[in-house]
């Protein structure tokens, strides 16, 4: 069962309990174990300074965009926008990254990709400044979009496994999406320790995301099991390492010209995770996605693609 298909059976599970008066329920219990696959996706590891170049090589090693877009099928590209801050200051999505990915997801044969972010500073400030609006907009292709995205397409739905959100409202064209691509920078976080893949998908929910912050792990964990990232491409061709996730320091961006890639979001955090000089198993929100059922902590060799 596809990621579309999934979704749609759900709000079919919802629409017959609200019709005998119960509220919309989105029952995730089997989706975590499909989004991991049993925690034995691939993981690759790549590093170069050529950014188009290392896109192609990481996704290579996975089989290359083919194994996750297939033909036809509406694609969500979501980067961290989140920031007014430049490319040099490492706060955003590097855009070359960005427009990799995208071309990529052309070449495979998408119908249509959709860029998109809920940013905490002013959105028309941080697409500019972020570089990624430039970009995306300069491919000049009618099968690419990069948009604000609209306060009434949120949905509210109820989390059925929830262990600390059992309601919260998210952003449908995210659900819809044939195939999500997670597209996180690499960044220190005051809270959560780390911002990473998981934490990304904070910019495709609504309402007031600072509830979050009061228990974060478990919370980042609930609202990725409702929004399930086909592919996880984690940017550490600089990270922030100091004073994130905002940051604004030059003297706190490392270059590492490094890129991460797998289905496993775990994984794929776990590993960047080791970047900063952490211990995955030290990260509770890595930890409670792996007890959650989203991926596996597992790095060992025989993972690596």
């Amino acid at each position: 069962m596809d990621r579309r298909e999934f979704v749609r059976r759900s709000l079919q599970v919802a629409a017959v309990s609200s019709a005998v008066g119960g509220v919309p329920l989105l029952d995730l219990l089997s989706f975590p174990a499909r989004a991991a696959e049993g925690g034995g996706a691939k993981l690759a590891v790549r590093k170069g300074k050529d950014i188009p170049a290392l896109v192609g090589e990481t996704l290579g090693a996975l089989g290359g965009m083919a194994t996750f877009v297939k033909r036809g099928e509406t694609v969500v590209v979501k980067p961290n926008i989140g920031w007014d801050r430049t490319v040099e200051q490492g706060a955003n999505t590097h855009p070359l990254v960005v427009r990799a990915v995208i071309e990529h997801c052309l070449e495979a044969g998408a119908k249509d990709v959709r860029v998109f972010d809920r940013t905490c500073n002013d959105p028309r400030r941080c697409y500019v400044q972020s570089g990624i609006q430039d970009v995306v907009e300069g491919m000049k292709s009618e099968r690419v979009k990069i948009e604000h995205m609209d306060r009434r397409a949120y949905r509210e739905l109820d989390i059925a496994n929830g262990k600390d959100l059992t309601r919260w409202s998210f952003y449908q064209p995210a659900l819809d999406a044939d195939c999500f691509i997670n597209l996180p920078v690499a960044k220190h976080h005051g809270i959560s320790t780390l911002t990473l893949g998981m934490k990304n998908i904070m910019g495709v929910i609504g309402g007031n995301r600072g509830r979050l912050h009061q228990n974060i792990a478990e919370s980042l964990a609930d609202i990725n099991s409702v929004v399930h990232s086909t592919l996880t491409l984690v940017d550490a061709t600089r990270i922030l390492v100091a004073n994130g996730p905002q940051g604004g320091r030059l003297e706190d961006v490392r270059l590492l010209d490094t890129l991460i890639a797998s289905a496993d979001i775990v994984a794929a955090d776990a590993y960047a995770a080791t970047l900063f000089g952490h211990r995955p198993e030290d990260i509770p929100t890595i930890v409670a996605g792996a007890r959650r059922g989203l991926g596996s902590l597992d790095l060992s060799p025989g993972r690596l693609a």
